[in-house]
């Protein structure tokens, strides 16, 4: 099956694979809704393999908040001090407190999220109770369905885990009919998740027709983050290393890295052999449903015919993010204060910006030397876009004074792309059909490392490591006008690690510079024990620039690591049995 069959038929399926009711006889009055599925509709394997489809579709959330989707542009990068809200005050005012770490439990958008995750997780369970009952699956198909519904399970648990850390556990077990109405949250759910994932691994083959479908080595990678979350190093080293030395795409590519950073995001090069698992999208389906809506918000804002979407201005990256991107000899800068938070204010690490500017003013480029990825991941003033224009600097920009002068430049889409690999049918051109890589081989190289450094050879990290800087350093893959650099671009390989002290360092700031703006920075901070120090810091770097957004901001260690439970299912469960997180 090509590439975006798999959602194609999320229109015609989804939307009914869970409305079970049994048809009756012509003589009566009592007759089936439309667009609804009987039992034994559901429970053929066309109607099996439909709810599966389904459970994959609810990876995007629609229906739901844009904050429900597996992105986690605002809850992973957002709150990860990578990228501002954006766009001006006014605008989607709920995401407002988010970044500021105020948010509180009757957040309309954070209740989605929940209410996304555990709508993804029903759809799994009925997946496999329909598996179960099904007398029209062959034992080999029983197997697959069973294992990629635990495969999602696993994952929707995962996000769970993440954001809220106490929630309810809920299998295929569990309700349905059993006059159980309450669970109780609980953190102890690591277990389960492993095992999900487990179970898909020794279960799921490694290739399959649809290449959006989860494969053994897919679960593998997951998996091994799921050890690396809980400390269980000596389990992540081993897995990863299987996945890293064996691993292959479901459709058949051996895991490696694409030989151009900026060839990741693209949609021509979906399904590449990086891509271990990526929320699969479609175009021109008749409606925007199977498109990357979750990112619709998301480019620079008011283009016009010179640049994508035209809206919203949302998404637009912090200073400190491209601060990050500073270089000496090749290297990013490692230094911190004496508290141990980022030095923000050394002074070569401060890239400069046209914050302030009209597109119309002045404004010298900065010519110091930055890691080439900088320009794969933030529209700057003056360097290509694409194959859209230079950046023009404020003309894109909503509000300056509020989000600053940058633009997202991941995820969006091509000039030569559009209406062929976009949606044009809805309110906005921004509907992409660009896949969005949940996790791709360049995390695994990085948790493998990590593993590494805390079990295993620090030479065999700073060789994981060295593999992605590599990948950044080949000029062929350079953002360029006129077959020249657009910038300064400077960038080496490690030649070793002093100690574990330094090899940390440098893999953490690896995974910023690496996975920047795909929705993991925040989530790695809390598990690394640093996100006070760095955030704050954050904070208050940003908010020398940004004081209407940031000022009088702060990060709470032993609240802001989880969000709150949405007062909306305290509501519903009762206070006794759903109980509050810390702080909230």
């Amino acid at each position: 099956m090509k590439k975006y069959q798999i959602l194609k038929r999320i229109a015609l399926v989804s939307a009914s694979a869970f409305m079970l009711t049994f048809a009756c006889k012509d003589q009566f009055l009592e007759v089936a809704p439309t667009g609804s599925l009987a039992q034994a509709q559901l429970s053929s394997k066309a109607g099996v393999e439909g709810a599966l489809i389904g459970a994959y579709a609810q990876l995007a959330a629609k229906g739901f908040s844009r904050l429900g989707a597996a992105n986690n542009w605002v809850w992973g990068s957002i709150r990860g001090g990578e990228n501002n809200k954006g766009t001006d005050p006014g605008d989607y005012t709920t995401i407002n407190p988010i970044q500021r770490y105020e948010v509180d439990a009757t957040n309309g958008d954070m209740n989605d999220s929940w209410r996304a995750k555990y709508e993804g997780i029903a759809r799994c369970n009925a997946v496999i109770n329909l598996a179960n009952g099904s007398k029209e699956l062959s034992a080999a198909d029983k197997t697959r369905i069973i294992a990629e519904a635990r495969f999602l399970r696993g994952f929707y648990y995962f996000e769970l885990k993440r954001l809220w850390n106490s929630v309810p556990y809920v299998d295929e077990k569990v309700g349905y009919g059993q006059g159980i109405e309450k669970v109780a949250n609980t953190p102890a759910i690591w277990d389960k998740i492993e095992a999900d994932f487990k179970h898909a691994y020794d279960n799921l083959t490694e290739t399959h027709s649809d290449a959006g479908r989860a494969n053994k080595w897919a679960a593998g990678s997951l998996l091994g983050k799921v050890y690396v979350y809980q400390a269980k190093w000596a389990d992540a080293k081993s897995i990863l290393t299987t996945v890293i030395n064996s691993g292959k795409t479901t459709n058949g590519k051996k895991y490696g890295l694409v030989p151009k950073f900026a060839e990741i995001f693209n949609a021509e090069n979906d399904n590449n052999e990086e891509a271990i698992f990526a929320m699969q999208s479609s175009m021109n389906t008749g409606n925007t449903n199977n498109a990357n809506g979750f990112d619709d918000l998301n480019y620079p804002y008011n283009t016009g015919s010179d640049g994508p979407g035209n809206c919203c201005g949302f998404f637009q990256p912090t200073f400190s993010m491209a601060n990050a991107y500073r270089t000496v000899g090749g290297l990013p800068i490692l230094s911190e204060q004496g508290d141990g938070t980022p030095d923000y204010n050394l002074a070569a690490n401060a890239v400069k910006h046209d914050y302030g500017k009209n597109t119309t003013d002045a404004f010298t480029e900065d010519t110091d030397p930055l890691d080439p990825r900088i320009d794969h991941t933030i529209g700057r003033r003056g360097i290509q876009y694409l194959d859209w224009i230079e950046h023009p600097g404020a003309n894109w920009i909503r509000s300056q004074v509020y989000a600053g002068p940058y633009s997202p430049k991941k995820y969006v889409y091509y000039k030569r792309q559009e209406n062929s690999l976009t949606d044009g049918s809805g309110w906005t051109r921004g509907y992409a059909t660009m896949n969005f890589n949940i996790i791709r081989f360049a995390d695994v190289l990085l948790l493998a490392a990590e593993a590494e450094i805390e079990a295993g050879s620090l030479t065999t990290a700073l060789g994981y490591i060295n593999q992605i800087r590599k990948r950044a350093a080949n000029e062929a893959g350079f953002v360029t006008k006129g077959g020249k650099p657009e910038a300064n671009y400077v960038i080496n390989l490690y030649t070793a690690f002093a100690d574990k002290t330094e090899a940390t360092k440098a893999l953490r700031m690896e995974r910023l510079l690496e996975l920047a703006t795909e929705g993991h920075r925040f989530f790695d901070l809390v598990r690394w024990g640093i996100a006070s120090k760095t955030l704050n810091a954050y904070l208050k770097y940003e908010s020398k620039f940004l004081v209407t957004k940031f000022g009088g901001s702060k990060y709470t260690t032993g609240k802001d690591e989880y969000l709150p439970i949405p007062q909306a299912q305290i509501d519903i469960q009762g206070a006794a049995v759903l109980k509050q997180n810390p702080g909230y």
